[in-house]
């Protein structure tokens, strides 16, 4: 992987907003095909979201979203203090109001996974992210942006 980019947020509702900008603006700078993008950006909005309804926060009442880009995919991550369960597809109804998150997930993702550890959980998907012509990929570089001073 390449570039990549870290955003420690707030444990809120409103993180998942600032996490997609981050996300979309790192990747158009980055030249990722604008239709890459915009599935990366669902990916993250689907995680960060299922992480804030369902586990509990990081240390100091926050979440982490990061993202690395390789030559061809992205892997985008979300890390949360981990909940009393796995994160898991639930075949939601016809009906059903909610519930099809981690199915659009596998859907647009070509993988994804959970990863757990002492600290929490990490919730990972690898999407295709195929640069556009006009802006070809850059070789090298690394940003790391947080909400806050906090470190992860």
């Amino acid at each position: 992987m390449k570039a990549t980019g870290t955003v420690l947020l707030p444990w809120a509702p409103a993180s998942v907003a600032v996490a997609r900008q981050r996300l979309a603006a790192d990747l158009s700078a980055a030249g990722i095909f604008e239709a890459a993008a915009r599935d990366a950006v669902l990916v993250v909005s689907e995680l960060l979201s299922n992480a804030i309804r369902h586990a509990r926060p990081l240390p100091g009442a926050s979440i982490q979203v990061a993202w690395a880009l390789g030559d061809d995919a992205i892997e985008v991550a979300v890390s949360d203090g981990g909940a009393a369960t796995t994160p898991a597809r639930t075949h939601a109804s016809v009906s059903a109001l909610g519930g099809r998150g981690l199915d659009i997930v596998e859907y647009v993702a070509r993988r994804w996974g959970v990863r757990s550890d002492d600290s929490g959980q990490t919730v990972w998907a690898v999407l295709a992210a195929p640069a556009t012509e006009q802006h070809p990929r850059p070789t090298s570089s690394s940003a790391v942006v947080t909400a806050d001073s906090r470190q992860a």
